[in-house]
């Protein structure tokens, strides 16, 4: 009995401390993943939407019941609208289609996997400007560099459109002549990228990649725009690598694609991931780490910071009960890891559903993930204990029982025999 006992609480403990997933919220009956990346487009382009980060979820966590399907719905903050018989606006299974997109389409949208048992959603928004709108600054990629530093840049963001046989066209400023080819490889590996040797103050300003795709046999235009801002002085030295800006010999192209170390620094968040949850039993401290991989040389200047319900850590209620602190820097083989830590001096009922968001930015690009806290069930903790008192109970209880009524054989034979010898 002790033994199974024993072994009771081993499975317990097994299924306590496993190393498991961190288990999805729930709303209306439906897991919920945390929202995508928001999206900003410019209206008469072809939009394709793809909810990343709800896909991962599903292949992560091995979510495939054969009978589910997408449903995709346009929250309008009253009641969903799907999309069935407008033709402009497709669902292609997971994605959603905008041929071409408006500015009405700004909205939030969901994506639903679901059958009769099981339902799992994911939100993204999505933001069209008009070409005349002031927010339309906000659909830039930035890039900051230092005058001298290479650059090879692919135009973003292009990866679930068809590009086969598509000519991408860049174009600088508000200048409708295209760039000469000079400015840009024509191999086939590098094809379409825009590459600048070295990079000079007159090569500041906006930059307009375009295409057309092939969508339902109709061609649609693409475009993506970004703006490229110059630090520091012009090298005065003399070099002989030509400015491209200026030049339109197509036989420079031989001398551009060699140029293959990106410059582009690297930011990923590896740790946590997105939609993680973080336990701790009530009144306990907890440690909470954010790691972020980027190029070791933009290690310095790559920021890294803790936001609690969008608030620094200062701001934020927990001021007092959190701190964070404790940045290092580990070079890896190809690159350098900076790892932030939040410490939570002690977790009360108050921090239940608490939104912590990581958030790291550097000049090539800003990257966040949300995660959130929550208390520990302490049942299981609790059964394991009465469970292990059980089991020492009951071995003190047969030992003293044992002890107690074990039988005196050896002392009765020798009082029998003491007694006869006496009558003798």
């Amino acid at each position: 009995m002790v033994h199974l006992a024993l072994m009771l609480a081993v499975v317990i403990m097994e299924q306590v401390h496993g190393s498991q997933l961190p288990p999805l919220p729930m709303k209306d009956g439906c897991y919920l993943v945390s929202p995508e990346v928001e999206i900003f487009r410019q209206e008469g382009e072809a939009v394709i939407l793809s909810f990343t980060m709800f896909r991962r979820t599903l292949t992560v966590r091995r979510i495939a019941p054969p009978t589910a399907r997408f449903i995709i719905t346009k929250d309008n903050g009253t009641e969903g609208e799907a999309f069935n018989g407008d033709n402009r606006v497709q669902q292609s299974n997971g994605q959603l289609w905008f041929l071409p997109a408006q500015a009405s389409d700004s909205a939030q949208y969901v994506c639903t996997y679901r059958n009769e048992s099981y339902c799992i959603t994911g939100s993204i928004r999505l933001h069209v400007y008009e070409s005349s709108s002031t927010d339309i600054q906000k659909m830039y990629y930035l890039i900051n560099l230092t005058s001298g530093q290479k650059l090879r840049y692919k135009c973003p963001s292009l990866d679930y459109f068809n590009k086969t046989g598509s000519l991408i066209e860049w174009y600088k400023d508000s200048n409708s002549t295209v760039l000469q080819h000079g400015a840009f490889s024509s191999s086939s590996q590098d094809s379409g990228r825009l590459i600048i040797p070295a990079v000079k103050h007159s090569h500041a300003g906006l930059y307009t990649c375009q295409l057309r795709v092939l969508i339902n046999n109709k061609q649609y235009k693409v475009s993506r725009t970004i703006q490229i801002r110059v630090r520091g002085p012009d090298s005065a030295v003399t070099t002989t690598v030509p400015d491209l800006s200026a030049t339109s010999d197509p036989e420079l192209n031989s001398s551009i694609s060699i140029i293959t170390t990106p410059v582009i620094p690297l930011l990923l968040i590896v740790s946590p991931l997105n939609g993680t949850i973080f336990e701790s039993q009530h009144g306990s401290a907890l440690e909470l780490f954010c790691q972020v991989l980027t190029e070791c040389q933009m290690s310095d200047s790559t920021a890294v910071t803790w936001l609690v319900n969008g608030q620094s850590v200062e701001l934020s209620y927990l001021d007092g009960r959190a701190l964070q602190g404790g940045r290092r820097v580990i070079k890896m083989s190809e690159s350098c890891q900076i790892e932030l830590k939040l410490i939570i001096v002690s977790v009360t009922e108050e921090d239940v559903r608490t939104e912590l968001k990581c958030v790291a930015q550097n000049e090539g690009g800003r990257q966040e993930v949300v995660a959130q806290l929550r208390l520990e069930d302490s049942t299981f903790t609790w059964i394991v204990v009465a469970v292990v008192a059980v089991c020492c109970f009951l071995m003190v209880v047969s030992i003293f029982l044992y002890a107690l009524f074990k039988p005196k054989r050896k002392k009765k034979a020798d009082y029998i025999l003491a007694r006869q010898n006496s009558t003798f």
